[in-house]
């Protein structure tokens, strides 16, 4: 893949506010980030276009059930309805223990094991 799709990829990323919308700055800043590498791997692995174009998509959705847990678990508090919802989205990390609520640090936990 050319580093103009590269590029288009990642401004798909940085233009899409759902992606961080009811986040902070800070662990918006890090889900971010975290995209930006994503889709530079994609871009460097995927020869094919329009099978980047798929892999970034999913990569966002991900990226949308990331932010609804961090935003129920931090900002909400409501640690029993992100647990409902990690376990009906199939997100397949450990919850964070129960009193870790700074949201970068949660995101931090969560892009960890999403790295595997």
């Amino acid at each position: 893949m050319g580093t103009s799709c590269t590029e288009l990829l990642v401004g798909r990323v940085l233009d899409d506010e759902g992606l961080t919308a009811g986040l902070n700055d800070p662990e918006a800043r890090v889900l971010v980030e975290w995209l930006v590498e994503e889709v530079e791997k994609i871009g460097a692995a995927e020869s094919d276009d329009e099978q980047a174009a798929q892999k970034v998509e999913q990569l966002c959705q991900r990226a949308r059930l990331i932010r609804k847990f961090v935003a129920l678990w931090c900002h909400q508090q409501d640690h029993g309805a992100a647990a409902q919802f990690a376990a009906t989205s199939r997100l397949g990390w450990p919850l964070p223990v129960s009193d870790q609520r700074d949201p970068c640090e949660v995101m931090l936990h969560i892009l960890a094991c999403e790295k595997g």
